[in-house]
C-alpha cells in the first residue's frame, strides 16, 4: 500500500470543478454506502449501486446530470454560513473553508478546517429533529462514517459536529479519531476500489463485443 500526498482544492462545493474532483472515487459523504451490508449476508444493493455509479463516471468521464441536490442539501447550503459564523463566535476560532480534499483514491469535503488538527462538519436539522438530537446528547451514529472518513482523508485528529437550526440552541459534539473504525473503513474502501477496477475492466473489455 502506497503513501499519498494530501491535495486540498479551494473550489466551491457543488461547482463543476468540485464534481470533477470527486468523479470516480469514493468520498466521505458516501462511506456509509461502502460499509453497507445486505440482509442475511447478501451484497448490499445500495453499495452495489454506488459502485456502478462510480464505474459509470470513470467510463464516461461524466457525472449524471441530476447531481446530488435535494431540498435538504439546498437548505443546508443556505444555512451553512450562519452556522459556521455561530460556531466561530462560540469557539473564538477562524474556520478555514475548503472545497475538496483528495488523498489517494478517496476524498472528502469537510465544511471547514479548524487550526492544525481539527475539522468542522455542519448539519442542519428540522426543529423536531434538533430537539431529539439535543435531548439524546450523543454523537448521531448516522454521521459517524462521514466524520471519521473526513478525519481519515484529511489526516486530522478531531472533528466537531455542529448541528444547527435558527432559534434553537445548537448542538456541538467533538469526536476524536477512532482508529479501529478507520482501519476497518480503510480496508473496506480498498476492497471497494478493487471491485470498482474490476467492473470498469470488464465493461471496457466488452465494449466492442456487440
Amino acid at each position: 500500500m502506497g503513501f499519498f500526498v494530501i491535495e486540498i482544492f479551494d473550489c466551491e462545493q457543488g461547482s463543476d470543478e468540485w464534481f470533477a474532483l470527486r468523479m470516480g472515487i469514493p468520498t466521505a459523504s458516501n462511506f456509509s454506502l461502502v460499509l453497507a451490508s445486505g440482509k442475511g449476508g447478501d451484497a448490499s444493493k445500495t453499495r452495489q449501486t454506488y459502485l456502478y455509479k462510480l464505474a459509470g463516471e470513470i467510463i464516461t468521464g461524466r457525472q449524471p446530470s441530476e447531481g446530488f441536490s435535494n431540498i435538504h442539501t439546498e437548505r443546508g447550503h443556505r444555512m451553512e454560513p450562519d452556522a459556521r459564523a455561530f460556531y466561530a463566535y462560540m469557539n473564538d476560532v477562524e474556520p478555514k473553508q475548503v472545497g475538496f480534499i483528495r488523498n489517494g483514491r478517496k476524498g472528502g469535503s469537510p465544511d471547514s478546517l479548524i487550526g492544525e488538527n481539527g475539522l468542522l462538519e455542519i448539519k442542519t436539522k428540522l426543529p423536531h429533529l434538533m430537539i431529539e438530537t439535543l435531548l439524546k446528547g450523543e454523537f448521531p451514529p448516522a454521521h459517524k462514517a462521514q466524520c471519521q472518513g473526513n478525519l481519515w482523508v484529511a489526516e486530522r485528529e478531531w472533528i466537531d459536529l455542529f448541528v444547527y437550526w435558527p432559534a434553537i440552541p445548537p448542538f456541538v459534539i467533538r469526536a476524536e479519531r477512532d482508529e479501529p473504525y478507520i482501519s476497518r473503513l480503510s480496508g473496506e474502501v480498498d476492497l471497494f476500489n478493487a471491485e470498482l477496477d474490476e467492473v470498469v475492466t470488464k465493461v471496457m473489455d466488452n465494449r466492442f463485443r456487440l
